[in-house]
């Protein structure tokens, strides 16, 4: 077993008066040659480990996986109840107002544990629901150069992967990506999969299908979207395998097996 728990990263934002303490990051290290880092994020009430075991389990040798926990705090979806979340949700219209707070305050935390990878490691985002939309924000941030604070985004990341999830601040990516050259340059390169259920019943499949309506008109000319018949809130060996083919094939990954 290459799986080990360590403290890595974890530490406390300041995210508006409050204070969210991060918790346990869970890491899966490579079996094979060391090609690439991805860290996996986690969905909302779920904890860094939730997906370890998971991540153990793919055909995918020369990938380290990092498994960082959200914070523990109270969401207005669920009328104010705490829940581990990478930042707060009041519903899922396109009104919604976007904790862009919470966003860069977990967006800082991934990027701050990929910074300590070797130069020559891909670097990669990846997750499931919220984890999901935590991790098209990180491209987002990515692509722009800069957080939603307006900070500098410091991570050249290779891939983005979402399962189930949606992209948060989609009401004005499009036009931050337009209004830059080096934004639309990078967004037309950066590979991004975004893959969602048709029933699912948490988050539905309108939402990752207008996620991926928003990044293709916002330019982002390498992001495939693929949809599953009689898929839910959950994942499925045939989607797996897909993540697992695409990341060989656009990280340049030696194959699958050991």
């Amino acid at each position: 077993m290459s799986y080990n728990r360590s403290n890595l990263g974890s530490g406390s934002r300041n995210i508006g008066r409050n204070t969210f303490e991060f918790g346990r990051t869970y890491v899966v290290r490579p079996k094979g040659n060391h090609q690439a880092t991805i860290v996996w994020l986690h969905g909302i009430g779920e904890m860094g480990s939730s997906w370890s075991q998971f991540l153990e389990s793919l055909p995918l040798p020369n990938i380290k996986w990092i498994c960082p926990t959200a914070p523990t705090r109270p969401i207005a979806l669920f009328g104010g109840l705490q829940s581990t979340a990478w930042f707060n949700v009041e519903d899922m219209s396109d009104s919604a107002p976007d904790d862009v707070e919470g966003l860069d305050a977990s967006a800082t935390h991934i990027a701050n544990m990929l910074s300590n990878e070797r130069d020559d490691i891909k670097l990669g985002v990846a997750g499931f629901s919220m984890g999901a939309a935590m991790a098209l924000y990180s491209a987002t941030c990515r692509v722009l150069g800069q957080y939603g604070n307006g900070n500098r985004y410091p991570i050249n990341l290779s891939v983005a992967v979402s399962l189930s999830g949606w992209l948060p601040c989609s009401r004005i990516v499009r036009s931050r990506v337009h209004a830059s050259q080096e934004a639309t340059r990078r967004a037309a390169l950066l590979p991004i999969l975004l893959c969602h259920g048709q029933v699912d019943d948490v988050i539905e499949y309108k939402h990752g299908e207008r996620s991926a309506q928003t990044l293709r008109s916002a330019g982002f000319q390498n992001m495939i979207f693929r949809t599953y018949n009689g898929l839910g809130h959950y994942t499925v060996p045939e989607e797996v395998n897909d993540v697992c083919c695409w990341l060989v094939a656009r990280m340049g990954l030696n194959g699958f097996g050991v």
